[in-house]
């Protein structure tokens, strides 16, 4: 099996480096940093300056220029760790709000409804037009009305209603409850959808795209950002 003569390879390098090919080593170490940094961009700065042509040496325009250029390369790598460490701040600030959430209701739009923990139920109506005889119905599995509120005229906008003396064996018996609205309109009488106050009692912090996602009693996952109101069951 034939050798390398290693003072062969160096004759070769020689004959290479006049020419002007980089070796393979030369190539090999160039292609490790594929980056450049300040102190790069200071040597190559100076280098330039030091074989610049005395008869033609760089305008003050360029020299400004190539500074301005390297200035705006740092201040976008200095800002995209700024960016990433305010993500991060948002991660946190995403694991608050699921926090803060656990143990309250959130306003969601729906007919299924059960007491809170204080055995009252709380919701709100969006009127579309002004009625003249507003109505809330509750009644349970077997259809059976069990209570009503006569909110009488109203007008547009949003109307709320509560219903406080629920009786013991509603509550006793944590059954879920169906609401339905209805208003007196211009076209005479027509359903409302209710929006009423359900229990979170799950969050999670979800990503950048869906953010906190809540998990809601009777109404599964639900987009922290599409609630429009919370109450304490405290209140």
């Amino acid at each position: 099996m034939s050798t390398i003569d290693p003072n062969s390879t160096a004759a070769l390098n020689k004959i290479l480096e006049k020419i002007g090919v980089k070796s393979n080593d030369e190539t090999s170490s160039l292609k490790k940093k594929d980056t450049l940094g300040q102190s790069d961009f200071l040597k190559l700065m100076t280098t330039q300056l030091q074989n610049q042509d005395p008869f033609s040496p760089m305008e003050n325009g360029d020299f400004i220029a190539q500074m301005a250029q390297f200035s705006t390369v740092t201040g976008i790598a200095e800002m995209g760790e700024s960016l990433k460490s305010l993500s991060n701040q948002l991660g946190e600030f995403r694991i608050a709000t699921a926090t803060n959430l656990l143990g309250h209701s959130v306003l969601v739009p729906g007919n299924k409804v059960r007491p809170n923990s204080e055995g009252e139920i709380h919701g709100v109506l969006d009127l579309p037009r002004a009625s003249s005889a507003t109505n809330v119905v509750f009644s349970n599995s077997a259809g059976e009305t069990v209570h009503s509120i006569d909110l009488g005229s109203q007008a547009s906008g949003l109307v709320g209603f509560s219903w406080n003396n629920i009786p013991e064996d509603i509550l006793s018996g944590d059954n879920l409850l169906k609401v339905e609205a209805f208003m007196n309109g211009e076209n005479g009488r027509s359903g409302v959808t209710p929006s009423v106050f359900a229990e979170v009692l799950a969050a999670s912090t979800g990503d950048a795209n869906t953010g906190v996602v809540l998990e809601v009693k009777d109404y599964g996952n639900i987009n922290a950002a599409d609630v429009r109101k919370f109450r304490s069951n405290n209140l």
